[in-house]
């Protein structure tokens, strides 16, 4: 699996204000729906509840939002910078700017497992994060999110 088998071009984004984890997840929502052809309304309930079961953001700066679907077909990924770093409940406590969430169908739990760990081992990079961070074109960032992984697997 590569990151860019489950990230389209057109669900990366640069957002320049987003005032709260619910509206975030509302963005996640508008974006699922537009990139993946998803009901917004499930997605953006997904995420929430899935939220309630512990923070996802895991340091650093970088959040993980994800959840399982009836209606997905495949794990697909969302990718967003954020201009004005959010407070995301994280571990250790700082607030985030990369936020990195995925969508998987409910009976693929091995797939969902994978993909999440793929996304967690980029987000670890911090040569990554720092081209994120600097980066703002959403067609820049895809690149740096897919080009990095496609160079390691040749």
């Amino acid at each position: 699996m590569l990151l860019g088998d489950i990230l389209e071009s057109s669900a990366v984004k640069t957002i320049n204000s987003c005032t709260s984890k619910k509206r975030l997840f509302h963005d996640l929502g508008e974006i699922a729906g537009g990139c993946y052809h998803l009901d917004q309304t499930k997605v953006i309930e997904a995420l929430i509840e899935r939220e309630g079961l512990g923070p996802t953001g895991v340091g650093h700066g970088i959040a993980l939002p994800h959840a399982r679907l009836d209606s997905v077909s495949s794990v697909c990924g969302i990718f967003l910078r954020l201009e004005k770093p959010l407070n995301f409940d994280s571990v250790d406590r700082q607030p985030v700017d990369l936020v990195f969430a995925l969508l998987a169908p409910t009976t693929q739990g091995v797939e969902h497992l994978k993909a999440l760990a793929l996304v967690s081992r980029t987000m670890r990079d911090t040569n990554i994060c720092a081209k994120l961070r600097a980066n703002s074109d959403p067609s820049t960032l895809h690149a740096i999110l897919t080009e990095v992984q496609a160079n390691q697997a040749a």
